[in-house]
């Protein structure tokens, strides 16, 4: 049996993939997708092993984890739920690891047609590189062990932390949709830079490297962004100067009203 088998293999199945195989899991991953080329691509590169249906993944895998679109996700669960029935008569132990936005644990048992044990978790792409943050909601029928396990086995991801169902979606907006936010700022960033002078590819290297490096101070200074900004910010100097355009074109107001309206919108989708 593998320890993980991953149904899925897009952008965010393939992030999971790939912090696996850089945590030394590879051969413990078996990966299914819609096109066999693309799950068998995954494999080659990562050392992994493909099959050709989700059904083989769902048979022999103790984390089955869902990388699918949420709506999509009930198809492929109707189609893999007579092995997870077998499998649960014949007592193996298996959990459902479900990396869907606004899909509860609920929902996601009544697509599969059983009350199997699940894990919902919310990772990023950057988990691809070890830079994610990955969120975790166990049910009640998933022991602490097997939490502990599967982050181990996806340690290589980045961050984890363990949130309440009820602020999942809240939650899986401010750590999976702000990659999307971010680059979006690199890119006016390094804009500005290339209006200035400065090469195109050096302005992205700069823009990125610096949003990079504020990252990690507030991470791990454990200081208030608002804090590190003031220590930037000299009398008379050019950085504020540069917050008072910001401040000026509503930065602020755009980023809180691009998590709220995200987040409104994935309680849409839970409506379905």
């Amino acid at each position: 049996m593998y320890r993980l088998g991953f149904i899925g293999t897009g952008n965010m199945g393939g992030a999971m993939v790939r912090a696996a195989t850089n945590g030394g899991y590879a051969a413990e991953c078996i990966l299914a997708n819609r096109s066999f080329e693309k799950a068998q691509t995954l494999a080659q590169q990562c050392g992994c092993t493909a099959v050709h249906t989700n059904e083989e993944v769902a048979a022999d895998a103790y984390f089955i984890l869902l990388g699918v679109k949420p709506f999509l996700m009930a198809e492929m669960l109707k189609g893999i739920a007579p092995v997870l029935q077998r499998r649960q008569q014949n007592g193996e132990r298996f959990v459902l690891v479900s990396m869907a936005a606004a899909l509860s644990i609920e929902t996601l048992k009544e697509m599969a047609g059983g009350d199997y044990p699940v894990i919902r978790i919310m990772p990023n792409t950057p988990c691809a590189i070890g830079q994610g943050m990955v969120l975790v909601t166990p049910d009640q029928q998933v022991t602490d062990e097997e939490v502990q396990q599967l982050c181990d086995c996806l340690k290589a991801s980045g961050r984890f932390d363990r949130i309440d169902e009820s602020l999942m979606d809240a939650g899986s907006v401010i750590a999976g949709c702000t990659g999307a936010w971010a680059c979006m700022m690199i890119e006016a960033l390094a804009d500005g830079a290339v209006q200035t002078g400065i090469p195109r590819q050096k302005a992205l290297e700069y823009a990125a490297q610096a949003v990079q490096g504020a990252a990690a101070l507030v991470l791990q200074s454990g200081k208030h962004p608002g804090q590190l900004k003031d220590e930037v910010c000299s009398p008379g100097g050019s950085t504020i100067v540069g917050v008072h355009a910001m401040e000026r074109g509503g930065l602020r107001a755009a980023a809180m009203d691009a998590v709220v309206q995200a987040f409104e919108k994935t309680k849409q989708m839970r409506k379905g």
